[in-house]
């Protein structure tokens, strides 16, 4: 039994690990990839913090960040969030975090959407992966024990406690429990369930978020998915904000501006999707930029353009489209990071800390995951070290018979078809805009689908290293938290932020409200509850 398991290695459960290391804590960190293999990696922008106070003002970051939410996030937690930003960037500088320098040395900063203020530190356009290379680097010098390439199957929970958790291991295809005083969630958000119509990894897929609903944790305004205005036509690779922070423009086919490039993401992106809808085309227009500045301050975004599209973003037009980006919502968690599980903790995009709301902030979520991810290892492993005796539990082995009887499943359906469809169907009809029709469509299919599974399986039937066991445990995931997304689309009848309902155009004062998913003696509980 470790003092503190720490599920995902990405951002949030790295800086989770440290804090807690350095607080005389036990950790385990377990992950289904590598931490350079995290979706942090895939964060290009910036990390936001009010450096300089004569330029800014930590009110102004609170308000902007309140302001995006749509009021549904909580002041206080915004207030410990953005007073605490200045620390949690210098700490990264500290570690060696090589942010862009003006000529006096200090931390450059660029502007993004939704703010007036030029409050964005960046490291090029590589700012996530220059963090989680750090805070690796930092994790092996401080002796962390990782455990990679571990599916998460299910919590370990009793009586409403946390014991730990159920694993498969890829590499030999063996269950594997591990228990646990303290748990910390911090396997990613569920925007990765729009799986041909993201910019999130492949690998990134609602594991963390499905297992806490079958475990009885409660979910928060999972209707909330911010789709981002700008990725590559086609194959959805994120073009960062960064672009239209250096002054990119957006054009439509006849070269016309049509939308302050810098509003908030929720309204770049429903303007850039009723362009589309119309049979237009929307494309990021960098010509006019300094090509000296794009090599040096956007060189990801001019490499991507080229590699995937053969486009010089430094002379021509580059076509766009919105994907599915990030989940504001996900595990409700206190302001200690605590679930309603006993033992059990949740940071960065799996957790619903309210901050962000019905629309975050760009560069909002990096400072987020380094924030709380250190405050959630502080409250997880004071936890662990107040525990003066652990409940003897049994070994857990009813998962490898359910492992095995995937194996047995015939395979007159090939999952990988209805994986495809499923995914083109929920961003078709659970999309940027919904309506009832739609919503009542793919719960349905969604039904039936649940129906076909006894047919589904898989070919390969070896144990190591096994990719057709994991695609489809996966595609479970991805079928059990589509429904929820679209389940609490439904009962929100407002337009809020990321949350577009065509029937109903406004935001309601009825529903300023955080919606709630939960099973409860084996009953889905879908409803609304008050902002806290």
């Amino acid at each position: 039994m470790v003092d503190l398991l720490i599920i995902g290695s990405g951002g949030a459960g790295l800086c989770a690990a440290l804090s807690a290391k350095e607080n005389g804590c036990d950790v385990l960190v377990v992950s289904k990839t590598y931490p350079t293999h995290s979706q942090t990696v895939q964060a290009q922008g910036g990390i936001n913090a009010v450096l300089y106070e004569n330029d800014d003002d930590i009110n102004l970051h609170i308000e902007d960040t309140y302001k995006a939410s749509c009021r549904l996030s909580n002041k206080d937690n915004i207030k410990t969030l953005c007073e605490n930003a200045k620390d949690s960037v210098l700490w990264l500088e500290s570690i060696g975090v090589p942010f862009n320098k003006d000529e006096n040395s200090k931390i450059k900063q660029r502007k993004f959407g939704g703010t007036n203020k030029k409050r964005t530190c960046y490291s090029s356009d590589y700012t996530g992966l220059k963090i989680i290379h750090t805070l690796f680097d930092q994790c092996i010098k401080n002796k962390i024990d990782f455990k990679n390439e571990y599916f998460l199957i299910d919590l370990i929970v009793e009586n409403k406690k946390c014991y730990g958790a159920i694993f498969l291991d890829i590499k030999t295809g063996k269950i594997e429990n591990i228990y646990s005083k303290s748990t910390i969630l911090a396997t990613g958000g569920y925007a990765g369930v729009y799986s041909n119509n993201t910019t999130n990894s492949l690998s990134n897929c609602a594991d963390g978020t499905a297992a806490a609903l079958r475990a009885g944790v409660k979910l928060s305004n999972i209707e909330f998915v911010q789709f981002h205005p700008t990725a590559l036509e086609n194959s959805n690779i994120l073009i960062s904000e960064s672009a239209r922070g250096e002054g990119a423009y957006l054009v439509d086919s006849k070269n016309k501006r049509f939308i302050d490039e810098l509003k908030s993401r929720d309204e770049v992106t429903k303007a850039i999707y009723e362009k589309l809808i119309n049979k237009d085309k929307v494309y990021l227009d960098l010509r006019h930029l300094d090509e000296n500045k794009i090599n040096k301050l956007l060189p990801q975004e001019k490499r991507i353009a080229f590699e995937y599209t053969n486009i010089d973003i430094t002379k021509e037009l580059l076509p766009i489209n919105p994907a599915a980006h990030y989940s504001m919502g996900g595990i409700k968690t206190d302001k200690n990071f605590k679930t309603n599980i006993e033992n059990l903790y949740a940071c960065g995009e799996v957790a619903q800390s309210s901050i962000h709301g019905a629309n975050r902030l760009g560069g909002n979520s990096l400072i987020e995951i380094i924030t709380f991810g250190k405050k959630a290892g502080i409250s997880a492993s004071n936890n662990s070290k107040n525990m003066k005796s652990i409940k003897n539990i049994e070994p857990i082995t009813s998962f490898e018979n359910k492992i095995e009887n995937i194996y047995n499943l015939p395979n007159k359906i090939n999952f990988y078809e209805k994986k495809d469809l499923l995914a083109n169907e929920l961003f078709e009809k659970v999309g940027i805009i919904k309506n009832e029709n739609d919503l009542d469509d793919f719960i349905n299919f969604i039904d039936n689908l649940n129906s076909q599974l006894p047919n589904m399986g898989i070919l390969d039937k070896s144990k190591i290293y096994n990719k057709n066991l994991i695609d489809f445990l996966e595609f479970l995931n991805q079928i059990e938290i589509s429904k929820i997304i679209a389940l609490c689309s439904k009962q929100r009848k407002e337009s809020r932020g990321s949350h577009n309902r065509l029937e109903f155009k406004n935001i309601s004062n009825e529903y300023e409200k955080y919606s709630y998913t939960l099973i409860e003696d084996e009953l889905l509980k879908i409803g609304f509850e008050e902002i806290s």
